[in-house]
């Protein structure tokens, strides 16, 4: 199928590349014209034959917003319409209404993989009309892990960035957990080598996971992690996790301690936060501080 993508960054272009290998056809746009296939939205629009898909990823917020107004302009009844991003929940709902007022469908799809997605799949949690996701679903099918599982249709128009944002404020809390045990084990003179306790726990425990693996990657580049300040910076969805939940009257201790963390390595150089820096870059190619 044909697949307008709008945003070619870290994720888009590798996402761009993925679909590609699958055979599918993806002509791509992003404001720096090095990385675009074409230079405007209407020469997307125009490229693509109709009933056209455009997926959308680019940043949260405004930068969605402005896409899809414009979006709203150029396509035709029968289009449907991707966010891809971080998008908040409510604002799927607010995109799907001015869309369908012009006949067009949206799909808001929560996507985990960072760096490592183009090789190993993403994970994917969509939301919409089952008529809108059926017309996705190649490109669902091309992006999604190999095997049974890797993707879902979470519910209904904003359940896909509803489930991503709650997996992102259980990773919050894991980090925090790794992040916790990491400072400790350094702490104590009877430890000798801790990089090896983390390796160990790779194979046989119980907490063994994706996030230890990437943990000892991290650790294996710099030991003890000196290279780095501690300091993380979040997202924004873990704080939407933490207001929904108080919305739902849902008790997340855990979850919410990890966020207050990491405001609290915004005060001084925390060791902790050296460890979710580290899993943060390692994960998602997001930014670290050096000291």
């Amino acid at each position: 199928m044909e697949l307008g993508l709008v945003g070619l960054g870290k994720m888009g272009g590798n996402m761009r590349e993925r679909i590609r290998r699958a055979g599918h056809t993806v002509i791509g746009y992003d404001r720096n014209p090095d990385l675009a296939d074409v230079h405007s939205l209407q020469e997307l629009v125009d490229s693509l034959q109709a009933p056209r898909v455009v997926w959308v990823m680019v940043p949260a917020g405004a930068a969605t917003q402005s896409t899809v107004d414009e979006l709203a302009e150029l396509l035709s009844p029968g289009d449907v319409v991707v966010d891809g991003g971080n998008s908040r929940w409510t604002d799927d709902e607010k995109h799907a209404e001015e869309l369908k007022a012009k006949g067009i469908g949206f799909v808001d799809c929560g996507v985990s993989g960072g760096v490592w997605g183009l090789e190993n799949g993403y994970a994917l949690m969509y939301g919409g009309a089952a008529e809108d996701v059926a017309r996705v679903q190649p490109v669902f099918d091309a992006l999604k892990p190999e095997g049974e599982f890797g993707a879902v249709h979470a519910g209904k128009v904003g359940a896909g960035h509803f489930a991503k944002m709650v997996h992102n404020g259980i990773e919050y809390a894991m980090m925090q957990a790794y992040a916790e045990g990491w400072e400790l084990l350094e702490k104590v003179d009877s430890v000798t080598d801790v990089r090896e306790v983390f390796r160990s726990w790779q194979e046989g425990t119980v907490i063994r996971s994706w996030l230890l693996d990437l943990a000892v990657n991290a650790l294996d580049e710099d030991e003890h992690l000196e290279q780095l300040r501690g300091f993380a910076q979040d997202s924004g969805e873990g704080r939407w996790t933490v207001e929904a939940a108080i919305d739902n009257a849902v008790p997340l201790p855990a979850i919410t301690a990890s966020l207050f963390a990491r405001f609290a390595s915004r005060q001084d150089d925390s060791p902790q936060m050296k460890m979710i820096a580290a899993l943060r870059n390692q994960f998602g190619g997001h930014a670290v501080e050096k000291k």
